[in-house]
């Protein structure tokens, strides 16, 4: 529940800090009546984002093994790309995200009620569906019915309120940092899905080494004890990986944590580490 936690409220503050630069801009602006299409926007955006889980959750369940197997080991390889891509972005661009907001919306303005829809889609709207895509490769690579749901729940839920706050003042907390340390936490969780992904594609017959085990030591860390769960939940560890699954797993995140935790070199780098006050206009 904790991994799945993490993802929703790294993403679902992402997706709460866009709403709040531009709720925040129409407000310092005087323009409150240019509100209601800023929220239809999201509304659609969120809208979309649960729609589109719920076509991988259901439409998946009629395909047949091989299918199966093959649309999840082919959506964790996309959903990890997405969130590499996605941390190492926020990372970057943190510092501009203001700016750049502000540009589109002005350029909203301009244009219409329409295009104000449209602007407050696309921004919120790709933040959800990566995360309605990564929360779904997350819970089939637990395997644990609802409660990766719940958690996933429980930290949008928590990126809302805390989005909130951020708008109201009344939260001071250093987002560079918390999108780092974050940011880290969830690679490592990428890197589970990642290996999930492969022995899914190794089911699925796409994949050589299915039954060419790295390690196996079930008897010591028992799938269904509680401590194998709690692994299983928030590293998705497996006490008995192919060779295939641990190469995979060490050529991503080692080399992906080695150069997000790479200190700046240059001051440019180091100015693109800190994230704007989202209240001010």
């Amino acid at each position: 529940m904790f991994a799945n936690y993490l993802i929703g409220l790294r993403e679902g503050l992402e997706a709460s800090l866009v709403v709040c630069i531009l709720i925040a801009y129409l407000v310092k602006t005087d323009r409150r009546d240019r509100l209601p299409p800023v929220w239809t926007g999201v509304g659609a955006a969120v809208a979309l984002s649960l729609a589109f889980g719920a076509l991988l959750q259901f439409g998946s369940s009629t395909l047949t093994f091989e299918a199966q197997e093959t649309l999840g080991g082919t959506l964790s390889v996309l959903s990890v790309a997405l969130v590499t891509w996605m941390v190492f972005w926020m990372r970057r661009t943190a510092r501009h995200l203001k700016s750049e907001l502000h540009g589109k919306l002005d350029a909203a303005l301009a244009m219409g009620t329409g295009a104000l829809v449209v602007t407050a889609f696309l921004a919120v709207g790709r933040e959800g569906l990566e995360t309605s895509l990564f929360i779904w490769t997350a819970v089939q690579a637990t395997g644990d019915g609802w409660n990766p749901l719940v958690g996933a729940t429980l930290g949008l839920l928590t990126s809302v309120v805390l989005g909130w706050l951020f708008y109201r003042g009344a939260l001071k907390i250093n987002l560079a940092k918390f999108f780092t340390w974050t940011g880290g936490m969830l690679v490592v969780v990428a890197a589970g899905v990642l290996a999930y992904g492969v022995h899914d594609l190794q089911e699925a017959g796409h994949l050589p080494g299915l039954r060419t085990l790295a390690f196996d030591i079930s008897t010591t860390i028992p799938k269904t004890s509680w401590y194998g769960t709690v692994l299983k939940g928030v590293f998705n560890f497996q006490p008995d990986p192919t060779t295939l699954q641990v190469i995979v797993w060490a050529a991503y995140v080692v080399p992906v944590l080695i150069f997000f935790f790479r200190k700046p070199t240059n001051p440019a780098a180091l100015a693109a580490g800190s994230v704007p006050d989202t209240t001010a206009a």
